[in-house]
């Protein structure tokens, strides 16, 4: 008699920035098939509807808080493709910025399970356009930086402050505990009238944000209590904000009605 042997099989799925819309077909397909999900803290948890069937086990890392350390959740992944067989590891964002997906992808394939990959809409271009803010436009930015707020050794990454010297358009991930040492860093460069947006829990409903200049953003982010997970957004195009009067919103509306 023969069974259904499962294949041991990881796909690591990038969420999108946290509207459920925003989530791909091909990220859908996957959740659809897993016998396994394996998600973080910044995903929109309405998403684990796509995976009925499917063991969900929460393995999300907020700071100061894990649920696992990032060594547990590797051979987590590694246990549960052998005992189940396709394991959906989902993560906030695109999991290929900064978001560990191609370490966890390299730990899985020294054990011989075969590995894919999904890309996700990056919180770090999704996040400022929907507020508005054109990471590029013509006669303002010719480019942009994403950067890491917090390297591996709890340190503002050092590309700030060559970034701080560009006239790019610089956005900074996870980077709200370092906030005071960015804005010294742009200070120094003599701009504190460049335009800083700070956007907190960015495509979700319960989205906040706040507007002002290196000078006075700090002051902003205590006015409105701002605080993690949050984008922060420094450039002339903060300027040039596309005034979209919560225009997703309306659009999701029309689509559902």
């Amino acid at each position: 008699m023969r069974t259904n042997i499962k294949i041991p099989k990881l796909t690591v799925v990038g969420a999108g920035p946290g509207d459920p819309d925003l989530i791909t077909l091909k990220a859908i397909k996957a959740l659809e098939s897993a016998d396994v999900v394996l998600y973080d803290a910044l995903i929109n948890e309405s998403l684990l509807q796509y995976a009925p069937n499917a063991e969900k086990i929460f393995v999300g890392k907020r700071k100061g808080c894990y649920a696992y350390q990032q060594e547990q959740i590797n051979d987590l992944i590694v246990n549960r493709a052998k005992s189940h067989g396709h394991v959906v590891r989902l993560k906030g964002g695109d999991p290929f910025i900064f978001g560990r997906g191609a370490e966890e992808i390299d730990y899985v394939q020294e054990f011989g399970i075969k590995t894919y990959m999904v890309p996700g809409i990056s919180s770090s271009y999704a996040v400022p356009a929907y507020q508005g803010i054109p990471l590029t436009k013509r006669g303002f930015s010719e480019s942009f930086w994403v950067i890491t707020g917090t390297t591996k050794a709890h340190k503002l990454s050092q590309d700030v402050c060559l970034a701080a010297k560009s006239n790019a358009t610089v956005v900074i991930l996870m980077g709200m505990s370092k906030l005071s040492e960015i804005v010294s860093i742009f200070a120094a460069e003599n701009k504190e009238d460049i335009p800083v947006a700070i956007i907190q829990n960015g495509t979700k409903d319960n989205e906040q944000f706040g507007f002002g200049t290196i000078k006075t953003i700090e002051k902003v982010v205590l006015e409105k209590k701002l605080s993690s997970p949050a984008i922060i957004v420094i450039g002339e195009v903060v300027k040039q904000r596309v005034k979209l009067a919560s225009i997703y919103k309306e659009v999701k509306e029309e689509i559902v009605s």
